[in-house]
């Protein structure tokens, strides 16, 4: 063959049985032939990897660290617990502004209430409406000049201080010094 390179990109014998361009030398295109058989096996014996059954077991029984497991379960752990704490918080802060929200509206529902009744009140406690219940209900008239009674004072307005009979000396002197400087 006038080709024996052996690299793959250059190899023109994988496409020889396509082409067949030994057809003048049989005997060539045989051994060509056994040369790439050969060199098949070869290929094929090369690629299977076999491993001892104790790798095998060692492969499927992995040892784990045990520190790693107990360090990776707590901060499993902590997470989850730090998770739950914020799920929890956020669970009672929506149920607390639903709490608030219905108290609004309760508290406007009672301050729309209050006004309307504030409103009825005033429109039936008018004056006319107190002197009609008073004149016809309980009888009463308005009062006159005869139901009338003036009180005279002759003296004026007096004002009297009654002192302790109970006052010792010294309450004496403190108080006849308040008197001069008042």
């Amino acid at each position: 063959m006038a080709y024996e390179h052996h690299n793959a990109a250059y190899d023109l014998d994988l496409f020889d049985d396509e082409l067949n361009f030994s057809t003048t030398a049989p005997k060539r295109h045989e051994e060509e032939t056994r040369q790439k058989q050969t060199r098949k096996k070869q290929s094929h014996r090369n690629k299977v990897v076999t491993l001892p059954e104790e790798e095998i077991h060692k492969i499927r029984r992995r040892k784990h660290n045990p520190l790693k497991l107990v360090l990776g379960s707590a901060a499993a752990l902590a997470v989850t617990f730090v998770i739950g704490v914020i799920i929890v918080g956020q669970v009672q802060l929506t149920e607390l502004n639903q709490q608030i929200i219905t108290a609004e509206k309760d508290l406007a529902n009672s301050e729309s209430i209050y006004i309307q009744n504030q409103m009825k009140v005033e429109s039936t406690l008018s004056d006319a409406e107190i002197e009609k219940y008073a004149t016809e209900v309980l009888g009463m008239t308005k009062a006159s000049n005869a139901q009338k009674e003036f009180v005279a004072l002759e003296s004026g307005d007096k004002a009297e201080v009654s002192e302790q009979q109970d006052s010792n000396i010294i309450t004496r002197f403190f108080e006849s010094l308040s008197n001069l400087w008042s």
